[in-house]
């Protein structure tokens, strides 16, 4: 029998605030957290792009400081936004053996490597850090927040680019209807605003370049949008069978309905053109919720904001949706918060959470000229949802042709 899985936590450190809520005041504000960086290192590379969205409020002074020592940033932030989100679920009370962990990243501990990288080369191998594979391994993160809060059912990581973290949210789902756990905590974190990746992604034409006005760089869907912005953080999500939340009296947001994953096998970095696998993944996690496309209210698109890929996304909403694409509110907070990579489907599934509550789709900033191939209902204002029922979907896409879309639905 399929149960039903509920979100009764919700948690978050962003370049829009140090919180779940602070973060999700400052999208609804029309806020960017994309700023012009001040590290020493962007004149030392003379790199083509100087700006990206980091995290508003380092982990590092959240924690205690010998936590955080031992922890890449990419750890430290998942460390922060599990906390917020445990205690925000009221800190359930479960047996270790019932507490399951799914957390991801798309690149894992980057700085934690190239720093070991430069002192190997600097200073010789006897001053490279013992912890420094434990702290760049990608499973780190997810294994952090297992051992904060003694999870011990499973603590499992999957890395599949910028869809890692919604493919956590759907796999904790499937863990938790197979039984595996009571309650799971999932969600993805990134920190890898860094030069290598800064010039990686610039050399392959990736990023904007909009060094002049950081803010308004990230513009999905604009008929000038150049590239997507780097961002940094990471979100959390406290999911339980209904049956348990109910048993301890929990708040509940709204219901887990189910996701969808597939893959395009077609190119290591370019999306399917006709964005069948995409499609294909909405269909799948609109089946899961026993829900046609009829049931959808409100989509959080993946819309990084690059020429490509957003009008692909748009052809595969297409496909599922028809002409009523037009209609649906459609969300591209990216435009807002920047690209979180690994970490960024966990932070839109916590607004489209919060879109749920609060019956309002978060607005798409920066947007002045909508590309007439993207037909889409967006607003640069929060758009009223109506009192309905509500189920919304949100995507992710990664490089290597990963595809994961998750269904929440009000309760």
């Amino acid at each position: 029998m399929t149960k039903k899985i509920v979100i009764t936590g919700i948690g978050a450190t962003s370049p829009l605030g140090g919180t779940a809520r602070e973060s999700w005041e400052a999208l609804l504000a029309g806020d960017s957290g994309a700023r012009s960086l001040e590290h020493d290192w962007v004149a030392t590379y003379d790199l083509p792009v100087t700006f990206a969205a980091e995290a508003k409020v380092r982990p590092d002074t959240v924690l205690e400081r010998p936590v955080a020592k031992r922890l890449d940033p990419s750890s430290q932030l998942a460390l922060v936004a599990a906390k917020e989100a445990f205690a925000d679920a009221g800190s359930p009370d479960v047996p270790s053996e019932r507490l399951g962990v799914d957390f991801s990243t798309g690149i894992g501990g980057v700085w934690t490597l190239l720093d070991a990288w430069d002192t190997l080369r600097e200073k010789g191998p006897r001053r490279v850090m013992p912890m420094t594979v434990p702290m760049l391994m990608p499973n780190a993160p997810a294994a952090a927040v297992s051992m904060h809060f003694e999870a011990r059912a499973y603590a499992r990581t999957v890395a599949s680019a910028c869809a890692s973290s919604t493919e956590a949210i759907a796999n904790a789902y499937e863990h938790l209807q197979a039984g595996l756990a009571d309650v799971v905590i999932a969600g993805g974190s990134e920190s890898a605003i860094h030069p290598i990746t800064i010039a990686s992604f610039a050399s392959m034409q990736a990023l904007s370049r909009r060094n002049d006005d950081p803010a308004t760089a990230s513009r999905p869907y604009d008929v000038t949008r150049d590239g997507f912005v780097m961002g940094e953080g990471a979100a959390a999500l406290v999911l339980e069978t209904e049956e348990h939340a109910l048993a301890r009296g929990a708040r509940i947001y709204a219901e887990l309905a189910g996701g969808g994953v597939t893959a395009d096998s077609h190119h290591i970095t370019a999306p399917e053109p006709e964005g069948l696998g995409a499609s294909r993944a909405v269909q799948l996690a609109l089946d899961a919720a026993g829900a046609t496309a009829d049931d959808v209210t409100h989509i959080n698109a993946h819309a990084t904001s690059t020429p490509v890929g957003d009008v692909a996304e748009v052809r595969a909403m297409h496909r599922i949706f028809g002409e009523r694409i037009r209609e649906i509110p459609v969300s591209a907070t990216k435009a807002a918060h920047g690209h979180l990579l690994g970490g960024t489907g966990a932070l839109e599934a916590m607004f489209a959470t919060l879109a749920i509550v609060e019956r309002q789709a978060p607005p798409t900033i920066n947007v002045t000229e909508q590309d007439p191939d993207a037909p889409l209902r967006i607003s640069a204002e929060p758009m009223p949802l109506g009192d309905e029922p509500q189920l919304v979907i949100s995507n992710s896409f990664g490089f290597g042709g990963h595809n994961a879309v998750i269904a929440i639905r009000s309760i």
